[in-house]
Protein backbone atom coordinates (compact mmCIF):
# COMPACT_ATOMS: atom_id res chain seq x y z
CA UNK A 1 0.00 0.00 0.00
CA UNK A 2 2.53 2.53 0.86
CA UNK A 3 4.59 1.31 -2.34
CA UNK A 4 1.27 2.09 -4.41
CA UNK A 5 1.24 5.71 -2.68
CA UNK A 6 4.81 6.27 -3.50
CA UNK A 7 4.72 5.53 -6.81
CA UNK A 8 1.98 7.81 -7.29
CA UNK A 9 3.40 10.35 -5.67
CA UNK A 10 6.33 10.06 -7.89
CA UNK A 11 4.12 9.98 -11.07
CA UNK A 12 2.83 13.20 -9.94
CA UNK A 13 5.84 15.27 -9.33
CA UNK A 14 7.37 13.56 -12.55
CA UNK A 15 3.49 15.06 -14.31
CA UNK A 16 4.33 18.07 -12.86
CA UNK A 17 7.80 18.50 -13.79
CA UNK A 18 7.04 17.78 -17.81
CA UNK A 19 3.76 20.72 -17.34
CA UNK A 20 6.34 23.13 -15.76
CA UNK A 21 8.87 22.07 -18.95
CA UNK A 22 6.02 22.65 -21.21
CA UNK A 23 5.08 25.76 -19.99
CA UNK A 24 8.71 27.28 -20.06
CA UNK A 25 9.12 26.11 -23.34
CA UNK A 26 6.19 27.84 -24.81
CA UNK A 27 6.67 30.65 -22.98
CA UNK A 28 10.22 31.16 -23.90
CA UNK A 29 8.99 30.44 -27.42
CA UNK A 30 6.26 33.30 -27.05
CA UNK A 31 8.97 35.70 -26.06
CA UNK A 32 11.08 34.90 -28.72
CA UNK A 33 8.18 35.02 -31.11
CA UNK A 34 7.50 38.91 -29.24
CA UNK A 35 11.45 39.77 -29.97
CA UNK A 36 10.66 38.88 -33.64
CA UNK A 37 7.87 41.88 -33.86
CA UNK A 38 8.74 45.29 -35.09
CA UNK A 39 9.96 47.87 -32.89
CA UNK A 40 7.26 49.78 -31.63
CA UNK A 41 7.23 53.22 -33.27
CA UNK A 42 8.90 51.93 -36.27
CA UNK A 43 8.14 51.94 -40.06
CA UNK A 44 9.71 51.00 -43.33
CA UNK A 45 10.92 53.62 -45.67
CA UNK A 46 8.50 54.15 -48.60
CA UNK A 47 11.05 54.01 -50.94
CA UNK A 48 12.17 50.58 -50.44
CA UNK A 49 10.32 47.48 -49.53
CA UNK A 50 11.36 45.32 -46.99
CA UNK A 51 12.60 42.02 -47.49
CA UNK A 52 10.18 38.71 -47.31
CA UNK A 53 10.34 37.15 -43.57
CA UNK A 54 12.51 40.12 -42.00
CA UNK A 55 11.46 42.02 -39.51
CA UNK A 56 12.65 45.63 -38.37
CA UNK A 57 14.98 45.30 -34.61
CA UNK A 58 16.20 48.86 -34.74
CA UNK A 59 14.86 52.12 -35.91
CA UNK A 60 16.11 55.92 -35.26
CA UNK A 61 14.57 58.99 -37.30
CA UNK A 62 15.89 62.25 -36.72
CA UNK A 63 14.03 65.34 -38.41
CA UNK A 64 17.54 66.93 -38.76
CA UNK A 65 20.88 65.67 -38.95
CA UNK A 66 24.00 64.77 -41.15
CA UNK A 67 25.56 61.37 -42.58
CA UNK A 68 28.75 60.85 -44.18
CA UNK A 69 28.61 58.55 -47.35
CA UNK A 70 32.36 56.96 -47.23
CA UNK A 71 32.04 55.03 -50.28
CA UNK A 72 31.37 57.76 -52.63
CA UNK A 73 34.22 59.70 -54.21
CA UNK A 74 34.79 62.79 -51.47
CA UNK A 75 32.61 61.35 -48.74
CA UNK A 76 30.15 63.36 -48.64
CA UNK A 77 28.39 64.90 -45.14
CA UNK A 78 24.75 64.73 -46.15
CA UNK A 79 22.07 66.87 -44.05
CA UNK A 80 18.61 66.76 -43.95
CA UNK A 81 16.19 63.80 -42.13
CA UNK A 82 17.91 60.86 -41.14
CA UNK A 83 16.79 57.51 -40.94
CA UNK A 84 18.34 54.59 -39.43
CA UNK A 85 16.66 50.63 -39.93
CA UNK A 86 18.18 47.40 -38.98
CA UNK A 87 16.14 44.12 -40.33
CA UNK A 88 16.99 40.71 -39.46
CA UNK A 89 15.49 37.28 -40.98
CA UNK A 90 12.63 35.59 -38.79
CA UNK A 91 13.58 32.41 -37.18
CA UNK A 92 12.32 29.40 -39.06
CA UNK A 93 13.24 30.81 -42.84
CA UNK A 94 15.53 29.76 -45.56
CA UNK A 95 18.89 31.66 -45.33
CA UNK A 96 19.39 35.19 -47.49
CA UNK A 97 22.60 36.05 -49.06
CA UNK A 98 23.99 39.44 -48.59
CA UNK A 99 24.59 39.73 -52.47
CA UNK A 100 20.28 38.92 -52.72
CA UNK A 101 19.45 41.40 -50.63
CA UNK A 102 22.13 44.62 -51.93
CA UNK A 103 20.57 43.72 -55.46
CA UNK A 104 16.95 44.03 -54.38
CA UNK A 105 17.60 47.64 -53.18
CA UNK A 106 19.95 48.63 -55.79
CA UNK A 107 17.52 47.30 -58.28
CA UNK A 108 14.40 49.44 -56.71
CA UNK A 109 16.23 52.78 -56.63
CA UNK A 110 16.65 52.40 -61.01
CA UNK A 111 12.78 51.29 -61.35
CA UNK A 112 12.00 54.88 -59.51
CA UNK A 113 14.60 56.51 -61.47
CA UNK A 114 17.59 57.20 -59.20
CA UNK A 115 21.31 55.72 -59.45
CA UNK A 116 23.78 53.49 -57.51
CA UNK A 117 26.84 55.92 -56.65
CA UNK A 118 28.49 52.62 -55.19
CA UNK A 119 28.56 48.92 -55.15
CA UNK A 120 30.70 46.75 -54.23
CA UNK A 121 29.27 43.67 -55.66
CA UNK A 122 28.42 41.72 -52.19
CA UNK A 123 27.76 43.60 -48.82
CA UNK A 124 26.96 47.56 -49.73
CA UNK A 125 26.01 49.91 -51.99
CA UNK A 126 24.94 53.40 -52.12
CA UNK A 127 22.26 55.02 -53.63
CA UNK A 128 20.58 58.32 -54.60
CA UNK A 129 17.08 59.71 -56.32
CA UNK A 130 17.11 63.24 -56.93
CA UNK A 131 13.21 64.26 -57.01
CA UNK A 132 10.95 67.25 -56.50
CA UNK A 133 13.67 69.19 -55.48
CA UNK A 134 14.50 67.41 -53.13
CA UNK A 135 17.61 64.22 -52.88
CA UNK A 136 17.33 60.77 -50.78
CA UNK A 137 20.73 59.30 -50.00
CA UNK A 138 20.65 55.78 -49.26
CA UNK A 139 22.96 53.32 -47.92
CA UNK A 140 22.94 49.66 -47.66
CA UNK A 141 25.24 47.05 -45.22
CA UNK A 142 24.15 43.50 -46.50
CA UNK A 143 25.51 40.76 -44.15
CA UNK A 144 23.50 36.97 -44.54
CA UNK A 145 20.23 37.51 -43.04
CA UNK A 146 20.31 40.73 -41.83
CA UNK A 147 20.97 44.49 -43.22
CA UNK A 148 21.03 48.07 -42.32
CA UNK A 149 19.75 51.18 -44.39
CA UNK A 150 20.72 54.25 -43.79
CA UNK A 151 18.68 56.88 -45.41
CA UNK A 152 18.73 60.82 -45.76
CA UNK A 153 16.55 63.18 -47.15
CA UNK A 154 18.04 66.68 -47.89
CA UNK A 155 15.83 69.62 -46.98
CA UNK A 156 16.79 73.15 -45.55
CA UNK A 157 16.61 73.58 -41.29
CA UNK A 158 14.14 75.54 -40.19
CA UNK A 159 15.85 78.63 -38.94
CA UNK A 160 14.64 79.00 -35.00
CA UNK A 161 17.37 80.82 -33.34
CA UNK A 162 15.89 84.70 -33.35
CA UNK A 163 18.15 88.01 -32.57
CA UNK A 164 16.34 88.44 -29.50
CA UNK A 165 17.49 84.81 -28.76
CA UNK A 166 21.24 85.43 -29.28
CA UNK A 167 21.31 88.72 -27.57
CA UNK A 168 20.20 86.49 -24.58
CA UNK A 169 23.00 84.30 -24.66
CA UNK A 170 25.30 87.10 -25.42
CA UNK A 171 24.49 88.91 -22.28
CA UNK A 172 24.37 85.02 -20.09
CA UNK A 173 27.16 83.34 -21.56
CA UNK A 174 29.08 85.78 -23.47
CA UNK A 175 28.83 83.76 -26.92
CA UNK A 176 26.67 81.37 -29.25
CA UNK A 177 27.25 78.65 -31.37
CA UNK A 178 25.47 78.98 -34.46
CA UNK A 179 24.90 75.89 -36.58
CA UNK A 180 25.87 78.07 -39.91
CA UNK A 181 26.22 75.72 -43.31
CA UNK A 182 29.01 76.02 -45.76
CA UNK A 183 29.64 74.04 -48.93
CA UNK A 184 32.05 71.13 -47.85
CA UNK A 185 35.59 71.82 -47.70
CA UNK A 186 35.11 75.86 -48.57
CA UNK A 187 33.56 78.96 -46.80
CA UNK A 188 30.95 79.03 -49.17
CA UNK A 189 27.37 79.74 -47.02
CA UNK A 190 24.41 77.39 -48.13
CA UNK A 191 21.30 78.79 -48.80
CA UNK A 192 19.65 77.56 -46.06
CA UNK A 193 22.00 79.33 -43.40
CA UNK A 194 21.02 82.75 -45.26
CA UNK A 195 18.24 83.31 -42.24
CA UNK A 196 20.47 83.02 -39.51
CA UNK A 197 22.59 85.66 -41.14
CA UNK A 198 19.51 87.71 -41.18
CA UNK A 199 19.34 87.80 -37.66
CA UNK A 200 22.54 88.22 -36.86
CA UNK A 201 22.07 91.43 -38.52
CA UNK A 202 18.90 92.59 -37.12
CA UNK A 203 20.66 91.85 -33.64
CA UNK A 204 23.29 93.95 -34.82
CA UNK A 205 21.14 97.13 -36.16
CA UNK A 206 19.01 96.75 -32.88
CA UNK A 207 21.95 96.89 -30.45
CA UNK A 208 24.91 99.63 -32.10
CA UNK A 209 27.10 99.17 -28.93
CA UNK A 210 27.42 95.86 -29.21
CA UNK A 211 30.58 94.52 -31.18
CA UNK A 212 31.56 90.61 -31.84
CA UNK A 213 34.14 88.43 -32.76
CA UNK A 214 33.11 86.00 -35.34
CA UNK A 215 34.91 82.68 -34.27
CA UNK A 216 35.02 79.52 -36.77
CA UNK A 217 35.68 75.88 -35.46
CA UNK A 218 35.94 72.54 -37.36
CA UNK A 219 36.17 68.92 -36.66
CA UNK A 220 39.52 67.21 -36.62
CA UNK A 221 39.16 65.60 -40.19
CA UNK A 222 42.10 66.82 -42.57
CA UNK A 223 44.99 68.64 -41.00
CA UNK A 224 45.39 71.10 -37.91
CA UNK A 225 46.75 73.68 -40.50
CA UNK A 226 44.32 73.42 -43.23
CA UNK A 227 41.42 73.17 -40.72
CA UNK A 228 42.84 76.24 -38.94
CA UNK A 229 42.78 78.10 -42.40
CA UNK A 230 39.14 76.90 -43.56
CA UNK A 231 38.05 77.99 -39.80
CA UNK A 232 39.53 81.61 -40.34
CA UNK A 233 37.83 81.72 -44.34
CA UNK A 234 34.15 80.63 -42.71
CA UNK A 235 34.57 83.23 -39.99
CA UNK A 236 35.55 86.09 -42.35
CA UNK A 237 33.42 84.79 -44.87
CA UNK A 238 30.21 85.21 -41.95
CA UNK A 239 31.56 88.71 -41.68
CA UNK A 240 31.93 89.77 -45.22
CA UNK A 241 28.05 88.53 -45.04
CA UNK A 242 27.02 90.84 -42.26
CA UNK A 243 29.12 94.14 -43.52
CA UNK A 244 27.11 93.89 -47.58
CA UNK A 245 23.93 93.98 -45.16
CA UNK A 246 24.85 97.32 -43.65
CA UNK A 247 26.68 96.53 -40.41
CA UNK A 248 29.77 98.25 -39.30
CA UNK A 249 33.07 95.91 -40.45
CA UNK A 250 34.54 97.57 -37.28
CA UNK A 251 32.01 96.50 -34.73
CA UNK A 252 32.86 92.95 -36.03
CA UNK A 253 36.46 90.68 -36.15
CA UNK A 254 37.16 87.44 -37.44
CA UNK A 255 39.43 84.71 -36.04
CA UNK A 256 39.22 80.72 -37.31
CA UNK A 257 40.28 78.16 -34.61
CA UNK A 258 40.20 75.10 -36.40
CA UNK A 259 39.99 72.07 -34.90
CA UNK A 260 42.20 73.03 -32.03
CA UNK A 261 38.74 73.93 -29.45
CA UNK A 262 36.10 71.14 -29.51
CA UNK A 263 32.97 71.00 -27.49
CA UNK A 264 32.28 67.73 -28.85
CA UNK A 265 33.85 63.90 -29.55
CA UNK A 266 35.55 63.85 -32.41
CA UNK A 267 35.38 60.23 -32.49
CA UNK A 268 31.71 60.17 -33.41
CA UNK A 269 29.95 61.24 -36.50
CA UNK A 270 27.10 63.37 -33.96
CA UNK A 271 30.63 64.78 -31.94
CA UNK A 272 31.99 66.21 -35.24
CA UNK A 273 28.76 67.82 -36.68
CA UNK A 274 28.45 69.71 -32.84
CA UNK A 275 32.19 70.86 -33.81
CA UNK A 276 31.85 72.01 -36.85
CA UNK A 277 30.48 75.52 -35.90
CA UNK A 278 30.93 79.20 -35.76
CA UNK A 279 30.61 81.30 -32.60
CA UNK A 280 29.65 84.84 -32.39
CA UNK A 281 31.62 86.27 -29.07
CA UNK A 282 30.55 89.50 -27.40
CA UNK A 283 33.42 92.08 -26.94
Amino acid sequence: MINTITQEGQSMKTTVRILLALILMFSTAAVMAGREDDVPGSQDHPLFTRMPNFYLGEFSQRDYDSYQFRNVQGGPLVEGRKTEIRYWLKSGNPSVSALQICRNHTNAIKKVGGTVLHDNNRNGATMKLAKEGTEVWAEIACDQDRYTLTIVETKAMEQVITADMMLEALKKQGFIALDIHFDTGKATIKPESQPIIVQIVALMKGHSDLNLSVEGHTDSVGTPTSNKTLADARAQAVVAALVGQGVDGKRLSAVGYGQERPVADNRTEEGRAKNRRVELVKK
